[in-house]
């Protein structure tokens, strides 16, 4: 038995941030940003109105439709995101709540894998389905970004890149040989892990940088010799509570990782480069993926970008990408689509799909 994706469907916000509105706000511009990113605009959601959970359950009702199926159909949850509502409890069991769901108390489990999250959830849904444990599984990614970046100069290299979004795949099982999931392939090294990371709050207290030594530099100075679990002045003083990248050090390492994990995958379904119809990288940087693109020998045709109107939306990116593809009729019947994704942990992870 294979699992397949049965429907997806993808939910943006309908406030547009240009890069323009942000120079009103940081020393930048847009030519700077899209020269580095490639980024023209990207979505922020309705403070307060909507959420990470409540954008995934807009995004899952239009899978469900499209699967054939409702939310009362669900199996089983599995949801990635790095901006949840709460720090606990996960969005898991938000999203059932929002689906209206609880009573039928299916599972949720939480991922926490950033940019490869959705690759990671999609890989569980497939073991899930492929053993019959369950029938229909609901994989989401969604982020709600803009609730926290840092809007001023110190942290432009960071927040010019994201956005808020959700995508959602119901997963079935399908007895086609030929259809379906036909490979994941999941990854991680966190040997350089604070080089793209939320390090407060956290319980830490500095002790993973003595660990590696006083000449280690991942550009964030630790808190102090005691834990912090909650908001501190340190922090606020430092601007600790904001995502940190060491942008190079990303892009190098991105570009290697990528195509890695896409022969990888190939290999194990025992296809070539050539035999793509088209590949959906993570929206982390339109040059990474230009990049990735040049060392496949993928044409224009064969690679779906839309970071340039969303931004990154991290777990959400690839289903995202993947909803508008298919709807755009990129996406048909027995076409061989690969999902590739690079991100914080370092993680990252790849997936064959027969359509």
């Amino acid at each position: 038995m294979r699992s397949k994706i049965a429907g997806i469907g993808y939910y943006v916000p309908e406030r547009v941030v240009t890069n323009d509105e942000l120079t009103k706000v940081m020393d930048t511009t847009d030519e700077w940003i899209q020269e580095r990113t490639g980024i023209k605009e990207r979505r922020y959601g309705r403070k307060h109105e909507e959420t990470t959970a409540t954008m995934a359950a807009i995004a899952t009702r239009t899978a469900c439709e499209r699967a054939g199926i409702t939310p009362e159909d669900i199996d089983f949850i599995v949801f990635a995101t790095l901006s949840p509502d709460y720090y606990f409890p996960g969005c898991g069991v938000l999203m059932q709540r929002e689906l209206g769901i609880t009573h039928k108390e299916v599972g949720a489990l939480d991922i926490r894998n950033q940019c490869s999250g959705f690759l990671y959830a999609l890989s569980v849904a497939d073991q899930f389905v492929k053993t019959g444990t369950y029938k229909n599984v609901l994989v989401v990614g969604s982020e709600m970004h803009s609730m926290g970046l840092d809007f001023s100069t110190r942290g432009r290299n960071v927040t010019v890149i994201f956005g808020d979004g959700a995508g959602a795949a119901v997963i079935q099982p399908s007895d086609d040989p030929d259809r379906g999931i036909l490979a994941t392939k999941l990854h991680a090294d966190g040997t350089y892990a604070e080089k793209l990371a939320f390090i407060n709050p956290g319980c830490h207290g500095g002790y993973h940088f003595k660990k590696l030594g006083e000449d280690a530099d991942f550009g964030y100075p630790p808190a102090n010799t005691y834990g912090e679990i909650f908001l501190t002045p340190h922090m606020m003083e430092h601007g600790q509570y904001y995502p940190n990248m060491e942008g190079q050090f990303v892009f190098k390492l991105a570009v290697q990782k990528f195509p890695e994990v896409i022969r990888e995958a190939l290999d194990a379904a025992g296809l070539k480069t050539s035999d793509i119809k088209l590949l959906i990288p993570h929206q982390a940087n339109l040059r990474i993926s230009q990049f990735v693109q040049r060392q496949l020998g993928l044409s224009d045709d064969q690679v779906w970008n839309n970071i340039q109107r969303f931004g990154n939306t991290t777990a959400a990116s690839v289903p995202i990408a993947l909803c508008e593809a298919w709807e755009a009729g990129k996406v048909k019947d027995g076409d061989l689509v690969c999902l590739a994704a690079f991100g914080s942990g370092f993680t990252w992870a790849s997936a064959l799909i027969r359509w």
